[in-house]
């Protein structure tokens, strides 16, 4: 979910090309759900191997991370460990939306409407452990770096971009921001076009960067009141938020009050949890200090026997991704060392 501040947010358009030699923090579970809902076939089927096994979430991952690395962009993933009890009414919520969507999935089936069963299909994604342990395998050959967080990714990247071990970090969700993220990435692909859910639209989208000081600047307000607004709003910990506030009149309140804890006693709302909780999830998330950040050259052997001889992935296509990912990266590398040279 996330929480939703798009109305008050200040963004600016920016290009792959003026991200090249950036280096960016990526919430690794949210690419992963990306690639496995997006990734099917025609009846909404999930690609897999001649054993069954899932293979959607190895493919966006190969060719997303080969493509950014070859126009100069770093990536680093960062994994989700275990989240906050005071998230568990959002997975609550998530797995009863699967549940509901499969129901449908395999009713459209039935009725061998595939455009409805492949819409369905998309909102059925789980993520196993094996999954997960793949796409650090194939990170490891490919040479990318990979964080474990001990609690939520994104606090996680926003923590690494906070102490500037990565530029950015990057995410659909402003939550990033709440972590204290001191800029963020949407929109991080390399296709500019996304398709509309439950519609056979697809719309031009551009890649936005969003910076954390600028935005409290022309809100008027602080970090703290920022969260204070999320929490109105509704997050992952209070999805409902408080009734009828949306962002605009959350900011209004803020400035009026200056805190929640001064707009709780003049509203009637109910939170599944105590707000000053949620509050320092926010400003004192579970994070570690104890990972390494390195981007090495891929082993193209180990990729070609991973992805072609265990999960059946055409070598042909690995090792052109691979071979154009390592001649981006030292064509990059050595316009680095004349630009450096001539100043």
């Amino acid at each position: 979910m996330g929480v939703d501040l798009a109305d008050l947010i200040s963004k600016e358009k920016t290009t792959l090309e003026e991200l090249s030699g950036r280096s960016i923090a990526v919430d690794g579970y949210n690419s992963l759900y990306q690639f496995l809902s997006i990734i099917r076939g025609p009846t909404g089927e999930p690609l897999m191997d001649r054993q069954g096994r899932i293979t959607s979430h190895l493919s966006g991952l190969l060719y997303r991370t080969t493509n950014m690395a070859e126009k100069g962009i770093r990536l680093a993933y960062v994994f989700d460990g275990t989240p906050p009890s005071l998230k568990e009414v959002e997975i609550k919520r998530r797995s009863k939306v699967k549940e509901e969507a499969l129901v449908r999935y395999e009713e459209a089936l039935k009725r061998g409407d595939l455009r409805e069963a492949k819409k369905h299909a998309q909102a059925t994604s789980r993520l196993k452990d094996l999954m997960v342990d793949d796409a650090k395998k194939l990170l490891d050959t490919l040479g990318i770096p990979w964080i474990q967080a001990p609690s939520e990714g994104e606090a996680q990247a926003a923590h690494i971009a906070r102490k500037g071990h990565v530029w950015a970090a990057a995410s659909q969700d402003y939550d990033s921001l709440l972590f204290g993220a001191p800029r963020l990435v949407r929109n991080l692909a390399i296709s500019g076009r996304r398709k509309l859910p439950g519609r056979p639209t697809y719309i031009e989208v551009e890649a936005e960067f969003v910076e954390l000081s600028k935005v409290l600047s022309e809100l008027g307000i602080t970090r703290e009141q920022l969260i204070d607004l999320g929490i109105l709003v509704g997050t992952d910990y209070n999805p409902d938020g408080v009734k009828g506030v949306g962002p605009k009149t959350a900011l209004k309140m803020l400035r009026e009050h200056g805190s929640l804890d001064k707009i709780l006693p003049s509203i009637q709302a109910e939170f599944p949890e105590d707000p000053r909780k949620i509050k320092q999830v926010f400003l004192n998330p579970d994070v570690s200090d104890n990972y390494s950040i390195e981007w090495k050259e891929p082993k193209i052997d180990e990729v070609v026997q991973f992805l072609c001889k265990e999960r059946d992935f055409s070598e042909e296509r690995v090792r052109n991704a691979v071979e154009r990912m390592v001649a981006g990266m030292k064509e990059r590398e050595k316009k680095r060392t004349l630009d450096s040279f001539f100043r």
